[in-house]
């Protein structure tokens, strides 16, 4: 998983050639018991370390676009670096289904990065662009991308789950990507102490890159931190500043 991918890029035209019927999706899934997500809105402070520090703001959004689908955006605003990062899915039986996702790092003394997938599921086919270079991948079922996982995340820890697998295409390739739910923890906000789940990408001991994230059961199970360290110490973090679920 890269730096937290976080939204944007326009609701694609004609999105109705993406209201197709979503092949792959197995009669398991079928069985399960239906839920709905919960549109909202909550904004972050975002900040960066990486030789100096780099403060901005985040907001984020799921919101509801009729017919099943849903956009899932994140806007991170910083004065050296912006990051643009967006998904359209459909919410199938308990399941994000990527449609469409796009990703976007620009700043001052950063390296511009971009990504695109589009996922055609009566194909069976995914495919996009990763740093100037186009790729194909076939589909696997239950397959998502670098921003929708973590809505499943935070879905599947409120079904009460606690040790979690994705398959997740990043890089013009599949991740394998693990996390388990270590144990409640109380954190400070701006709006006072908030009981939390933490919870953390499981990686080789060798591994000198750590992810952790914080959700909120009283929340809805709204991410209200996210830390990631790299090898080379550099840090990306988001801390909640404001909600507002169902809106």
């Amino acid at each position: 998983m890269h730096l937290i991918r976080l939204i944007a890029t326009i609701l694609p035209k004609g999105v109705a050639t993406l209201l197709l019927p979503v092949s792959l999706i197995t009669a398991a899934h079928a069985e399960e018991p239906g839920s709905t997500l919960v549109p909202y809105q909550a904004t972050y402070t975002a900040s960066m370390n990486k030789g100096v520090s780099l403060n901005g703001t985040a907001k984020r959004t799921l919101s509801d676009q009729g017919n099943g689908v849903w956009l899932y955006r994140t806007d991170v605003d910083s004065f050296i670096a912006d990051i643009d990062e967006s998904l359209v899915l459909k919410w199938e039986n308990n399941h994000v289904v990527p449609l469409r996702y796009r990703y976007r790092l620009s700043g001052f003394l950063i390296k511009d990065r971009e990504q695109s997938i589009d996922f055609d599921w009566d194909a069976g086919v995914a495919t996009g662009e990763y740093r100037g270079k186009p790729f194909e991948l076939e589909l696997t079922e239950g397959v998502l991308d670098p921003l929708g996982f973590q809505l499943q995340l935070s879905q599947d820890i409120k079904s009460g789950k606690r040790d979690l697998t994705y398959q997740v295409i990043d890089g013009g390739d599949y991740d394998h990507d693990r996390f388990a739910v270590l144990d409640k923890e109380p954190l400070k906000t701006s709006r006072g102490s908030i009981s939390t789940l933490k919870a953390e990408k499981v990686r080789d001991k060798s591994s000198k890159r750590e992810t952790l994230m914080w959700f909120a059961p009283d929340e809805d199970f709204l991410l209200v931190r996210l830390r990631q360290v790299e090898p080379d110490g550099s840090s990306y973090e988001l801390r909640l500043n404001r909600a507002d679920l169902g809106g």
